[in-house]
């Protein structure tokens, strides 16, 4: 099984390129900040991930995600291989099948993600549907049941 499962912060905006052909694919590529656990003084240390996202997912990544995000993503491992000036180079990238938001907007801000878009920016479905609307409706005598990431699809 080749499963990964990260969450972590976008070092920078997601660099996209689109392959030539009569059908252009969206080719995102962007890195997670991905922390390590506690070292014994204490200092937080961090692994750099590569990730890649083919077509919808990497329009998405292009449109929404900002560096300092903290995103989760999940997908599989791939290792490449070539030879460069007759010396053979490797790669290892995640690439990604599914990606979420992994904090509010309003955290996001904080740490450095930018601003909602306006409006007008923001895709049909967002605008037609009102807030009330988005949220589930909870009994009467019983609250509205937030899901975590564990919970969502996919986890």
């Amino acid at each position: 099984m080749n499963k990964v499962i990260l969450m972590g912060r976008l070092t920078r905006a997601p660099e996209v390129r689109y392959s030539d052909g009569a059908d252009p694919l969206a080719v995102a590529r962007y890195t997670l900040a991905v922390n390590r656990r506690m070292k014994k003084n204490g200092e937080q240390d961090a692994d750099f991930i590569p990730c890649v996202a083919f077509g919808k997912t990497g329009e998405f990544a292009e449109k929404y995600f900002k560096k300092g995000q903290l995103v989760a993503i999940t997908g599989r491992l791939q290792v490449r291989s070539w030879d460069k000036d007759g010396e053979r180079r490797w790669s290892t990238d995640v690439i990604v099948e599914e990606q979420y938001f992994a904090e509010g907007k309003h955290d996001s801000e904080k740490n450095g993600g930018s601003k909602p878009a306006p409006e007008q920016n923001r895709p049909a479905a967002a605008q037609s549907k009102p807030a009330a609307q988005s949220r589930p409706v909870a009994a009467p005598n019983k609250p509205a049941k937030q899901m975590g990431l564990a919970e969502q699809e996919g986890f």
